[in-house]
């Protein structure tokens, strides 16, 4: 019972002065607001990100040329894989399902007055499973295509409506750095990752690519989709010793390639959304801190006007414990008021903020709790300096106080 009476104590007090007790409560509910706004926008950007990292395919793993540096730059020769290497990693590890060789440039189309620039990608039939790309309208090429160094094309979405507008392109004649291809189909759009568009490109057999279009003898990279329960270091460790082999690579040199595969990726991308999240956090958080000094500066106001008060209720039995839980319950109320409302502030700006930022803000239990914990702690953090003082008047100069 003493504790209801407590509690009808609490409320009476907040809403006797309810501007006053909106006002302390400001900080808390922006800085609630704020820590569930942003998190939820770094979980909706970490989403993205990966969902982006992912379409990338399904089990890939890609073989580059030369040594990665810091900044970007590779060091070595960039001209070390071909065609036979990606034939023999087929055979020699079987986990792996399909493999494509990629030879990557750049070239100039035209459909009669329609011109533009676009990335030609020399690939096998098997590159669009392992990609995950569909074919919207024709087919992809054939294994003859493909030896014979056919000029046929897959057109990406976008430079189908580019060079050809509502037209259907297939059957028609493209011409690709002055050589004539023939369109056999169009892939469905898939979005960008980056500055690059998956559907701003044209697909070629990468033997046309290599001889025909870029004139290479080398490959860009080699793309490979591996068993779902294989594992993904133990399959690169064989690809490396599988090419070290092929390129006569001695034990303690360096290898003139690098293996990238999904996990590593996706790991990659997690730890970086997950620190832009802390980061986030971090910052909104000072806001509950400066909340939690406003509803400290409000409790000591609160113990200054209510002395007598507290005097009274000492004479008539209210022990220390008492006036110390009354006051403590009083900044823990505030605080958790803020916060609740705080929660819905900040679950409106996430949804304003997916309207308008073209990606879905995430709110999240978990940041839904650990914002609401915060609050409740800054209140018991800040509050319990004006309780203890409160707590610790003498019930005379208490009495007497005018």
């Amino acid at each position: 019972m003493l504790f209801l009476t407590t509690i009808k104590l609490v409320l009476r007090s907040l809403l006797v002065n309810k501007l006053r007790s909106v006002l302390s409560m400001l900080g808390i509910i922006i800085g609630v607001g704020a820590v569930i706004a942003l998190l939820a926008v770094g979980a909706g950007a970490q989403q993205q990100v990966l969902a982006h990292v992912t379409a990338l395919g399904s089990n890939l793993i890609m073989i580059m040329p030369g040594q990665p540096k810091s900044g970007g730059v590779r060091s070595g020769a960039v001209e070390t894989l071909k065609p036979e290497d990606a034939e023999s990693i087929l055979s020699q590890v079987p986990e792996v399902l399909r493999m494509s060789p990629v030879a990557r440039g750049n070239g100039q189309f035209k459909y009669y007055g329609n011109n533009k620039q676009s990335s030609i990608m020399g690939v096998t039939a098997d590159y669009l499973q392992i990609r995950n790309f569909q074919i919207g309208k024709g087919r992809s090429f054939t294994a003859g295509e493909i030896e014979r160094r056919a000029k046929v094309a897959i057109l990406g979405a976008d430079t189908a409506t580019d060079l050809f507008g509502d037209s259907s392109p297939l059957g028609e004649k493209v011409k690709i750095n002055g050589l004539q291809f023939a369109v056999v189909g169009v892939l469905k759009p898939k979005g960008t990752q980056g500055p690059f568009s998956f559907d701003d490109q044209a697909l070629v057999p990468y033997t046309t690519a290599m001889h025909r279009l870029l004139g290479v003898k080398y490959l860009s990279e080699i793309d490979l989709q591996i068993a779902p329960d294989a594992n993904q270091a133990n399959v690169q460790a064989k690809l490396e010793r599988v090419l070290r082999v092929r390129h006569e690579i001695p034990d303690g040199k360096d290898d003139d390639f690098h293996v990238r595969n999904m996990a590593e990726m996706v790991e990659a991308v997690t730890s970086v959304a997950r620190t832009f999240s802390l980061l986030l956090g971090a910052v909104a958080a000072i806001s509950l801190v400066v909340g939690g000094i406003g509803i400290m500066n409000i409790m000591l106001v609160t113990v200054t006007e209510r002395t007598r008060e507290i005097g009274i209720r000492k004479a008539i039995g209210a022990d220390d414990r008492d006036i110390l839980i009354q006051f403590l319950l009083e900044s823990i109320l505030m605080s958790a008021l803020g916060g609740l409302i705080g929660i819905s502030v900040g679950a409106a700006i996430a949804a304003l903020s997916s309207v308008f930022s073209g990606f879905a803000a995430i709110v999240e239990p978990s940041s839904v709790l650990l914002a609401l914990s915060f609050a409740v702690c800054v209140g018991v953090f800040f509050g319990f300096y004006p309780a203890r003082r409160a707590a610790a008047l003498d019930p005379i100069e208490a009495l007497s106080y005018e």
